[in-house]
Formats: C-alpha cells, sequence, structure tokens
C-alpha cells in the first residue's frame, strides 16, 4: 500500500470534519490517495450507529453528535490526538483479512506512541480502544477509536488519544457505553508532552502499520 498523505486539519468543529470525510470518501476512485487527517476538536459528543443517547448522562451544554461510525459515545475536546484514516482496504493483499486487522494495527498503533513516552497501553478483550496497564490508572482508558468501512473497503473516522485535557466531560457520560469506566490523559498520569507533537508521532505510527 502507498504510504497515506498526512493532512493537518487544524482546530475544526467536528460536524464540519464529519462532513468532509463523507464528501472525500464519496468522491474518491481507484486512484485517490489514501490520507490520514490531523485535527483537534471543540468540546463535543458523538455518537455512533449502535449507541444508546441514555448513556449521555449530562451534556452540559455540549453538542451530541449522531455519525455513521461503529461504537458507542465518546468524547471529543482541546487536547486530544485524533486522527481519521481515509483509507481504501482494498489495496492491501489480502483486503478481506486485513479489513479484520485494521483495528488491531491502529491500537497497535497507539501502544507504540505511549511506549515512546514511556507509558504502557494494552487493549482489552471486547471493548476497543486502549487502556492503562499499570499505576493509579490502571484499567482506565486513554485512547478510543470508532470506524466506518464501507462495503467497497473505504474507511473514515479513526482515533482518538487523549493528552492534556479537561477529563471533566467523560465523567458526564458512560464512555464506550460502559458506566463507571475511567477515563485519563497523557498528562495525568505525568507525561506533559506538546498535542503537536504527541499527534504528528501518532500519525507516523499509524502510517507505518497501516502500510506494511
Amino acid at each position: 500500500m502507498r504510504i497515506p498523505t498526512l493532512i493537518d486539519r487544524g482546530v475544526e468543529p467536528y460536524e464540519t470534519t464529519f462532513a468532509a470525510m463523507r464528501a472525500f470518501t464519496d468522491g474518491r476512485d481507484a486512484d485517490t490517495q489514501d490520507q490520514l487527517w490531523l485535527v483537534e476538536h471543540p468540546p463535543v459528543y458523538t455518537l455512533g450507529l449502535g449507541a444508546d443517547p441514555a448513556h449521555v448522562l449530562d451534556a452540559h451544554g455540549i453538542p451530541v453528535v449522531q455519525t455513521d461510525r461503529g461504537g458507542e459515545v465518546t468524547f471529543h475536546g482541546p487536547g486530544q490526538a485524533v486522527v481519521y484514516l481515509l483509507m481504501d482496504l482494498r489495496r492491501k493483499p489480502g483486503a478481506r483479512l486485513f479489513a479484520r486487522e485494521f483495528v488491531n494495527r491502529i491500537e497497535q498503533s497507539v501502544i507504540q506512541t505511549l511506549q515512546a513516552y514511556n507509558l504502557s497501553g494494552e487493549r482489552k478483550p471486547g471493548a476497543p480502544g486502549i487502556y492503562m496497564v499499570d499505576g493509579a490508572w490502571q484499567g482506565a482508558k486513554i485512547a478510543a477509536l470508532g470506524l466506518k468501512v464501507r462495503g467497497n473497503g473505504c474507511t473514515y473516522h479513526g482515533v482518538s488519544l487523549n493528552v492534556a485535557m479537561d477529563l471533566g466531560p467523560f465523567s458526564w457520560i458512560n464512555p464506550c457505553g460502559y458506566e463507571g469506566l475511567a477515563t485519563v490523559d497523557m498528562r495525568t498520569v505525568g507525561v506533559d508532552a506538546p498535542l503537536a507533537e504527541v499527534r504528528m508521532a501518532l500519525a507516523r505510527n499509524l502510517s507505518g502499520m497501516l502500510t506494511a
């Protein structure tokens, strides 16, 4: 697979990015270059296709947006590294198998990114995302993912890694549908790293993992 183009969209309202992802995917063809979009959103809750709106306990005025990704409710906000994956999985040899590996490779990219900052993350069976392995925040969720894979093999939506956030809004929902699930960011577990640096590191890890 060809290396995806990295597009830094800066700070952008979620609904603007969502519409742009769908438009890009609608308009792409067999020759369209894959892209990874790097973005930071103002505060927003997003619901996956199967999400129960009751998992938004009290939005406190934060917008709630219905999306077409998989998964439950999550929060996006300032200080979070978000990377959207606009990929054509048909370009990968054995594409049907690769589709099953796609989430695994995204999660591994997050684990590698955390390792570069001496943090240990892990998967949990049946609960997409990455969770802290040890320390006072063992078991807390530090990264979330949700994807849309169209029937033609083209993907959008992606992954978010909490870097230096106001974590309060996570307590106003059941994150990913799990009541009482603790959510943490890198700053809280002792890593004070620039958001742009972490976001680029994550994007490069994703690019490497998804084109290997």
